[in-house]
């Protein structure tokens, strides 16, 4: 309802009042959120971590992939950041929310337009009071005009300050997307080598297999064995180049896959080589985990923005229930061919305040603002689940990490004995000292042992990798703080 403000200052102070009265009929009594917002602190994870290593200075660094120490994959990442479109994505919806602030910070400034324009008219007959018709005019026109809507209870305010609270969270989004592609750029790089690996392996398990069924021929031209060990040999020669021609191929997968993840072509891989990374970071955590996570990770610090973001819309929402103020205002001049454009008999002014207030909206208002909880209750669940998540993934990180490392210890002994068994055994099967079985037996072994070890060096790289992840790669909040 809109009343025109024509009285006196008394009588609108009275109006005023009794508006306040009657915004009982629509008032946001009996709505508020539900959910609160954990204490990282009461989050327990000291059994879990228990026997692991703590660093106060063992945050990952900002540019963490060089630990690496693999020139390719620093030139990877740097590719990555310059070619992806899901970091495309994301820098747009981040420039999307920074407009979005502007709108809502402009909001609390006056409109004023400057109009101007001329109006040739020929008026009917039934238009003309005098019943002749057939005459011109010419209108000339040139106004300013003003409104402004007053933020009497800071809704306005309120209302940019969520906008930029999604902003900062926006922001930080876009730094979590570039840690999250860095991380699949280097776990894609580490599969990439790993099919390296294992083609290598397949390679030369298909050149042994070659050379005993060279030695199981000759053996029968010579008479010294029967020929269904022949065939059975040839049998694990064709066996290993089928399995060769399939790590082949998981190469190729592998690396079309790092090329589309990084932007490019599929043929983009073909200019890299396999190579062998470094382990940049042994099972040690730094001190204080939960606490330290709410500034170290971008996506916990955006998540917190938003439960901030989302208790200003509710503050805004509220002040719909209350009555406001808008202030409409106009002056120029118009005339008509002949008259003085800027006489006094030309110009014109109009002043409108006026008072709105709510009385009846059949629940709206009281529906925007279970609407406006309801995002805060959701805001808060995900930052309590993410918080939550984001610990236990540490927790879990770490122990399969200090699994690795004492399974590598182990599958490495494994292995050396394994290929000194094959050595030996080589040479005592060529010299036509051991039988075949022997050979066939050793040879199975040996290619599991070699497989479980790469794909054992390549997990704990992927570990190493999701570790890094999970303490925020680098991150560290500088911005303005997050109420608590």
């Amino acid at each position: 309802m809109n009343l025109l403000l024509t009285t006196k200052p008394r009588a609108l102070l009275a109006l005023a009042v009794a508006s306040a009265l009657l915004t009982g009929c629509a008032n946001p009594h009996g709505l508020h959120p539900h959910n609160s917002l954990l204490d990282a602190n009461s989050l327990q994870a000291k059994e879990s971590l228990n026997g692991a290593h703590f660093s106060a200075a063992n945050w990952p660094k900002t540019e963490w992939w060089q630990g690496f120490n693999d020139p390719q994959l620093n030139r990877l990442i740097a590719d990555a950041m310059t070619s992806s479109p899901d970091l495309q994505v994301v820098n747009a919806q981040a420039d999307k929310a920074n407009a979005q602030v502007i709108a809502a910070e402009a909001e609390r400034y006056p409109d004023v337009d400057l109009n101007a324009g001329i109006t040739r008219s020929r008026v009917a007959k039934v238009d003309d009071p005098l019943l002749q018709g057939k005459s011109y005019s010419t209108l000339r026109t040139a106004n300013i005009g003003m409104s402004y809507t007053f933020d009497l209870w800071g809704g306005k305010k309120d209302a940019a300050e969520a906008a930029l609270g999604q902003a900062r969270a926006s922001e930080l989004d876009r730094q979590a997307s570039q840690l999250t592609l860095a991380v699949n750029v280097t776990r894609a790089w580490n599969n990439l080598n790993l099919a390296w690996s294992n083609a290598e392996l397949a390679k030369q398990n298909a050149d042994r297999s070659s050379g005993i069924a060279k030695i199981q021929q000759q053996y029968v031209s010579a008479g010294l064995t029967s020929d269904y060990q022949y065939k059975q040999a040839l049998s694990q020669q064709k066996t290993a180049e089928a399995t060769l021609t399939e790590a082949k191929q998981n190469v190729t997968d592998a690396g079309i896959q790092l090329s589309t993840l990084i932007g490019k072509g599929p043929d983009y891989w073909h200019q890299l080589k396999a190579a062998k990374m470094d382990v940049p970071i042994a099972a040690t955590l730094p001190g204080n985990i939960p606490a330290e996570l709410l500034g170290r990770r971008p996506d916990v610090v955006a998540a917190r923005w938003r439960v901030e973001a989302a208790s200003k819309q509710i503050d805004a929402t509220k002040t719909e229930f209350y009555p406001n103020i808008n202030l409409v205002a106009e002056a120029g001049t118009r005339s008509l061919l002949g008259d003085a454009f800027f006489g006094a008999p030309s110009q014109f002014f109009n002043v409108g305040p006026s008072l709105s207030l709510p009385i009846f909206d059949a629940g709206k208002r009281r529906a925007d603002l279970a609407e406006s909880d309801a995002n805060y209750d959701l805001a808060v669940a995900q930052y309590n689940k993410l918080l939550i998540g984001s610990l236990g993934n540490i927790s879990d990180t770490i122990t399969q990490l200090q699994s690795i490392q004492d399974q590598l210890a182990q599958q490495q002994s494994a292995n050396q004995l394994i290929h000194s068994a094959w050595d030996d055994l080589n040479r005592e099967y060529t010299a036509g000292l051991r039988p075949y079985l022997d050979v066939l037996t050793i040879q199975n072994q040996l290619i599991e042992s070699d497989q479980k070890l790469v794909a054992l060096q390549a997990q704990q790289i992927n570990l190493a990798v999701v570790l890094i992840e999970d303490l925020g790669g680098g991150f560290q909040n500088t911005g303005t703080s997050v109420k608590g």
